[in-house]
Parts: structure tokens; sequence; C-alpha cells
């Protein structure tokens, strides 16, 4: 069942009270309306619906989604009228960082050209800002605070910046119970030109905390993030990544989430573009198509984070990093 199909039925039964009269509107099954909350469902990773014998009742998730997808689907009804229906064509370039970009960017951009035959996509994986206009990209999602501008943007969440390590390494390192004790251990950085990198922190106990930025001696420098977080993983050191790309190594055990009272504030997430590139079929039903997708991922990787409670192994303890799949 197709995505937008699946909003439009959840919205639907919403409205109406109960997924028959939903299934009744758009002339479908009632097993497909089943069918589309199901899917809705997976992709959130939570219930959105309460179903009993006499009404719907939406979960506190269930509120949040439901104004992401009604939101969609109006800009899907302000497109051409063959839009909706796949009759969209032409080109597009995408950039995203290199990592973010091949996780969880590429999947998305592979469903949309599915669905969009006639569309083709130039796609740049870069690690720096991207101008827009000079490079001839229609749509950048940027992982940073945006600066003022003329360019529109569309919030897709945030993602948090960690200090992990692997079990082997803590359990053979001196204690973390400060940044000031990163002096005392192996820090793997992403500064390949220099030995110190400035690493950001907040203050424990400051709702709003103000990061500062300590300079780090980093005994191992990269230009790669997945290069680091590999080094990581077999036991190499102390690493800054971002949330996104460990959640399922901290979930596994395979690194453990170090100095979290000290965590800055989280990264914006946003899809960045021309606002008069943004009357174009293909930007809008990319946008519309991607914005839902990333809104969920994101939200279900600070799930993710916020249910891991592990504590740091102590500096006698044995054990061994579990295998990477």
């Amino acid at each position: 069942m197709d995505r937008f199909d699946a909003m439009s039925l959840f919205v639907a039964a919403v409205d109406e009270g109960s997924l028959a009269a939903a299934a009744r509107r758009y002339g479908r099954s009632a097993a497909a309306a089943t069918r589309a909350v199901a899917l809705l469902e997976a992709l959130a990773g939570e219930a959105l619906l309460l179903r009993s014998t006499r009404r719907l009742t939406l979960t506190a998730t269930g509120h949040q989604q439901i104004a992401i997808f009604r939101d969609v689907l109006a800009k899907l009804g302000a497109l051409d009228p063959g839009a909706s229906a796949g009759a969209i064509g032409g080109s597009l370039t995408i950039t995203a960082p290199e990592l973010f970009g091949r996780l969880k960017v590429m999947p998305i951009i592979e469903t949309f050209l599915t669905r969009h035959p006639a569309v083709s996509a130039r796609v740049l994986m870069l690690n720096r800002m991207v101008d827009l206009i000079g490079e001839g990209v229609d749509v950048a999602v940027r992982l940073a605070p945006l600066p003022d501008s003329g360019l529109s943007a569309v919030k897709l969440g945030t993602v948090q910046r960690l200090i992990c390590a692997s079990p082997d390494y803590l359990a053979s390192a001196g204690r973390l119970d400060h940044p000031k004790d990163l002096d005392e251990h192996v820090c793997i950085g992403l500064n390949a030109g220099s030995d110190r990198e400035l690493w950001a922190f907040g203050t424990p106990a400051v709702e709003r905390p103000r990061p500062r930025s300590v300079s780090i001696y980093t005994r191992l420098a990269l230009n790669s993030a997945a290069a680091a977080i590999d080094a990581a993983l077999r036991g190499g050191g102390i690493i800054r990544p971002l949330s996104y790309q460990v959640a399922e190594d901290l979930v596994a055990g395979r690194l453990i989430r170090v100095l979290a009272g000290f965590d800055p504030p989280p990264t914006p997430v946003n899809f960045v573009f021309r606002a008069e590139s943004a009357k174009r079929g293909a930007l809008r039903a990319f946008v519309d198509h991607a914005t839902p997708l990333l809104r969920m991922e994101l939200a279900r990787i600070a799930r993710v984070l916020a249910t891991l409670d592990r504590p740091v192994p102590s500096t006698d303890s044995g054990g061994s990093t579990p295998p990477r799949p």
C-alpha cells in the first residue's frame, strides 16, 4: 500500500470515527483501512490509534503524527491534478552529509524514484555547506543550526552529539566522570589536519545548557565518521558521533554512552531549498514524500536514546565486544 494512501485512510478514520467509515469514503475495504494503520504504526514504531468496539482514540504519538499527515496531504492537494497519481517528471539534485545521506536519505530517494518513474535524481554526499544556487542543488539536508537566509526550510527533527566507546575500552581505561578526564583517554577525532579538535559540552542540571568548547587531543584523527566508529568498535578509543550514526550499536551494547550529563544542545535537521524551486512538482513531491519518513525515523532514534540507561563498566571488569553484524 502507498504511504500517501495510508495517510489518507488514517486521517479519514480519525475524522469519521471508524476504520469502516474511512474505507467507505475511499471505496476501499475495511481490511485496507486496517493495513493502512498498521503500516503507519510500523513506520512510527509504536501505536498511533487505540481501537475499541465503539471508538478510535489517538495516542500521544498519534496526535503528533496526524498533524504531519494532514500537512503532507494538504501540500499534495496543492500539486498539479496528476501529481499525486504519479504523473511527475523532471530531475532533482539532492545533497546530504555523507553518512546521513547513505543511511537515512538514500532509501527514501529510492522509494521516491520507484513511485515516480519519470523523475531522475543526482545525489551529492558532501560533508560541507553547499551553495544551492551556485552548485545547482534543488534541496539539501542540513544537520546544523540554520543561518538567516532567503532559503525555505522544513524542520525534520534533531540529532544529539554523544560521547561513547566500546565496553572493552572502558573496561581497561581510567575513570570518565567529567570532560576534563578526557585528557587521560585515547580520543578519536574527525579533524585529519590536526591532532586537536574542539568538542562541545553542556552543563549538567541546566534546562538549556550553553555549550562550551573544549580542545581535545585526538591521538587518532580521520576524515571519515564511519571509519572513526569502526575504530571505536574495535576498542580504539572514545568517539563523538551523532546519535543516528550509533543508535543501533548502543542498543546492541557494542558501544556505551558516557558523559551523558554533559550533552550539548541537540543539532537541528532540516530540508533547505529555494522558495521559487518549491513550485516544481518533482521537488514538492519529494519533500512531501521524505518529510514524514525522516521525521518518524529521527523520532524513533530519540526514543531509542531515551530508553538507554546502561552503566559504564567498572575499570576492573572484564568482557568482550559483541560482534557487529
